[in-house]
């Protein structure tokens, strides 16, 4: 099965069928549980921020204003628009394997650096915006990178269930966070305990840093670049370790043969060639499901304590105990239908999910204006909303990874992981402006109406334009810009 070199750089391939027709085995398990902890860390990183918001304006902590706190966030999120832009090109530039390391690095340093903020004058608190920055940066390279990882390495009979579960672990994060900063917060001075918030994360990064340096690169990645001896070690190893746990291998359909001609180092123009000409219709679809979930996300979880705070008194020493049942019904939703987006499919899941959890957001919309609610039940209807919204968002972020060329892909989810957090960004502004405070339930219904017809919007899209990539070749989807014609 080794690569065979034709006439003027030009080879035949059958790495991507050898990868497709692997049974799951313990190395998928390894490989998902190392490259998957980055929505971990951000879920994590997002939920330490906002818990420990309150504690930074304290006297004894850096007795910042809120909205310099507030500010915090916003520096966070430019920082992994940056990340994924940069590192995303780098990714299709370098390979998987080099950026998954470094991005993970480099949000160690981050926040690493974070809880070494030791003063609260005005150089201190830039050196926390720059930490908050730099982390930011790990994670947004981190989904450019590890998305691209995921989806090449996964065969594609398990790819959708696995791109969705990995998505939503964003919500262990969030529980994580949750739980140790209450416990910190609450069990140590304010001083150390938020300090020590930022450091849960690199503590478990570190773990997983270990655990990466012993995974191979993406043998796609790499015989679309030429490099077919690297490939076919990696794909030699893979083929090793899944025999090693047991598993008796299929074998190769030989048809599935592809013929390449590697192409040069590609950038961002070329992107916008295969977005705009090559593929609009899915360029539309993936702007579309991205900016509609990143703005109903955060415009209902950064003003979720609001809420309870503002329209049901719910005093702050309360909301994590909310706060971990809505991230546990966002948690569970990926895994129990995550499966379904291979059998059922993409285009009626996709589809499925958005305009289901907007329609349910409607009546829950409904049932706040006529005040029948309070914070339990609140809650419980956020909860069977984003249980469908969770699987919904993770679907966004697996179709932007799986329908553009193998070449632009790390770029591609970069380029829509910016567009969705821009957008996003507005949610909070809009929906803390709602709020107010807590007086005009109105006003927050005709938000709450606002967000339902967005995600509603992207259903539609997405039932139109949707791809039916489920159990199909990422070849097969996109094919890849150094395909080459036979050489039969």
């Amino acid at each position: 099965m080794a690569e065979v070199t034709g006439g003027a750089g030009v080879m035949r391939t059958l790495i991507p069928a050898r990868i497709d027709r692997l049974p799951w085995s313990a190395f998928h398990t390894r490989l998902v549980v190392a490259l998957g902890v980055a929505w971990v860390l951000d879920g994590l990183e997002i939920t330490v921020a906002s818990a420990v918001a309150d504690t930074l304006t304290k006297p004894e902590t850096l007795h910042m204003s809120s909205a310099a706190v507030g500010f915090i966030a916003t520096i966070y999120l430019m920082g992994e628009v940056v990340g994924a832009l940069v590192f995303g090109n780098l990714s299709d530039r370098l390979g998987r394997r080099k950026l998954f390391l470094v991005t993970l690095g480099i949000y160690l340093v981050g926040s690493g650096l974070t809880a070494l903020t030791l003063g609260s004058g005005a150089g201190w608190v830039a050196f926390l915006y720059l930490t908050r920055f730099i982390a930011g940066m790990g994670i947004g390279g981190e989904y450019a990178a590890i998305n691209s990882a995921i989806d090449e390495l996964i065969p594609a009979k398990y790819r959708g269930r696995v791109d969705i579960a990995v998505n939503g672990t964003y919500w262990a994060g969030a529980i994580i966070g949750t739980l140790g900063t209450y416990i910190l917060l609450n069990h140590m001075s304010l001083s150390l305990g938020w300090r020590l918030g930022f450091l849960i994360g690199p503590v478990l990064g570190l773990v997983i840093l270990l655990v990466r340096r012993n995974l191979p690169e993406s043998p796609r990645w790499q015989i679309m670049h030429g490099r077919a001896e690297a490939a076919e070690q990696s794909i030699t190893a893979i083929e090793h370790e899944v025999r090693a746990s047991g598993v008796e291998l299929p074998p190769v359909d030989r048809s599935r043969a592809m013929v390449i001609r590697p192409a040069d180092s590609i950038g961002y123009l070329a992107l916008l060639r295969v977005l705009f000409r090559e593929y609009p219709s899915r360029s539309i679809l993936g702007a579309s499901l991205m900016i509609s979930q990143s703005f109903l996300y955060n415009a209902i979880f950064f003003t979720y304590t609001l809420v309870l705070g503002k329209f049901y008194g719910v005093p702050s020493a309360s909301t994590p105990i909310y706060l971990i049942a809505f991230a546990v019904g966002n948690l569970v939703g990926p895994l129990a239908i995550g499966h379904l987006f291979d059998t059922l499919g993409r285009r009626t899941m996709i589809s499925g999910t958005y305009i289901l959890s907007g329609v349910l957001l409607t009546i829950s919309a409904g049932l706040f204006y006529a005040g029948v609610l309070n914070a339990i039940t609140q809650t419980a209807c956020w909860c069977v909303i984003f249980f469908f919204a969770s699987a919904g968002a993770s679907s966004a972020y697996l179709t932007v990874s799986e329908i553009f060329p193998l070449e632009v892909r790390a770029k591609a989810i970069a380029v829509f992981f910016a567009i969705a957090q821009c957008f996003g960004s507005l949610g909070p502004t809009i929906y803390g402006a709602l709020i107010g405070d807590g007086t005009h339930p109105g006003r927050l219904f005709i938000g709450y109406l606002l967000g339902a017809a967005v995600m509603v919007f992207g259903g539609v899209i997405a039932r139109l334009l949707a791809v039916d990539a489920e159990g199909k070749s990422l070849e097969d989807i996109a094919l890849p810009l150094s395909a080459a014609p036979s050489l039969s």
